[in-house]
């Protein structure tokens, strides 16, 4: 189901709460919305459809046929190749801000079997993680 964006500040800032197998559905309605939105977002993080669970969505550059994926409670463990950039955000009106990102990081999370895994990011998709754990973490750019 796609569902509203939230636009407010103040709720984004909030920290999300851990997410579990009971979430699979705000993750589902998370991948509805990005894709709605997938013109003008490659990512997006639970709290900007309004539930504050720990969950990403987003578009994964990093294989051969790039995909949209989910984590569930997503963490860095490692970043490197710390760089200055400019981002925007579909839930902060306004244009793009600066933002300090790292070119590669190290990522412990759980799939949709809410299995943990570690995975490895670079570039592009290493980027919009970063971006939406921050979400996650009540980080706004």
């Amino acid at each position: 189901m796609i569902r509203p964006l939230v636009h407010n500040p103040a709720a984004l800032a909030v920290p999300s709460l851990p997410a579990g197998p009971e979430d699979k559905e705000v993750a589902q309605d998370l991948l509805d919305t990005l894709l709605a939105f997938r013109k003008n977002c490659v990512g997006m993080a639970a709290n900007m459809i309004g539930v504050r669970k720990n969950i990403i969505v987003f578009l994964d550059e990093s294989c051969k046929n790039p995909t949209y994926t989910v984590l569930f409670n997503p963490e860095i463990l490692k970043a490197e190749g710390e760089f200055e950039t400019s981002e925007s955000c579909l839930s902060l009106l306004g244009g793009p801000r600066p933002a300090r990102r790292f070119q590669k990081i190290k990522v412990r999370y759980q799939n949709d079997a809410m299995d943990w895994r570690i995975k490895t990011y670079s570039g592009w998709t290493a980027q919009i993680i970063q971006h939406e754990i921050d979400h996650c973490r009540g980080i706004l750019i």
